[in-house]
């Protein structure tokens, strides 16, 4: 049984800076690729970013060039770095581990991020 728990979140002026972890528990094997998700009130979960075990790197558009994302295999742990926040980066941001070749996802219970004035 695999766990995903995030820690980082809260409220932030415009501008600022947050840093979320996701920390991953438990035993898989094969491929996988870790990522972060969002999903503001009223609109369906979108993918923020997502980093593969190999280090293959997707942002989507609207993060590029503030958010980074990287992991930490040897920990099991994986963080996103969000930078010049803006109100609309405001969600429920989600950590999920996919075992690729299975097709299985694991989620985390989700961290709010507010960025609000």
């Amino acid at each position: 049984q695999v766990q995903l728990v995030e820690s980082g979140g809260g409220l932030v002026q415009p501008g600022g800076s947050l840093r979320l972890s996701c920390v991953a528990s438990g035993t898989w094997y094969g491929s996988d690729a870790m990522g972060w998700y969002r999903q503001a009130p009223g609109k369906q979960r979108e993918l923020v970013a997502l980093v593969t075990k190999s280090g293959i790197i997707n942002y989507a558009n609207s993060v590029k060039g503030r958010f980074t994302i990287s992991r930490d295999n040897a920990k099991n742990t994986m963080y996103l770095q969000m930078n010049s926040l803006k109100p609309e980066d405001t969600a429920v941001y989600y950590c999920n581990l996919r075992l690729l070749v299975v097709g299985t996802n694991y989620w985390g219970q989700g961290t709010q991020v507010t960025v609000s004035s």
